[in-house]
């Protein structure tokens, strides 16, 4: 919890991949970053529409809370991949 506060300080780069990431997306051509954006809200929605036919919306809500919970290190490194993935995706777009 205590490196989460201070995730930014003592990073090589000046900042975490989530910092990194809202700097690109603020930044970068508006339709690179939309184009990048909407890609990610419709991977989302398709892994929602794949775990609903498994479960209903409650039953859904409720995994997703204690994976947050139980797997939180894990959540919180695939995030941090995926900022990087995304921000590589809209900086090579953007060439």
């Amino acid at each position: 919890m205590y490196e989460a506060l201070f995730e930014d300080e003592g990073d090589i780069f000046g900042g975490s991949p989530r910092s990194k990431f809202l700097d690109v997306v603020f930044n970068a051509n508006g339709n690179i970053a939309r184009d990048e954006l909407v890609r990610l809200v419709e991977r989302m929605a398709a892994m929602e529409v794949l775990l609903g036919k498994q479960m209903d919306d409650t039953e859904l809500d409720r995994a997703i809370a204690q994976v947050q919970f139980e797997e939180a290190d894990a959540v919180a490194d695939t995030a941090k991949s995926l900022f990087i993935e995304s921000m590589g995706n809209i900086l090579s777009q953007s060439e």
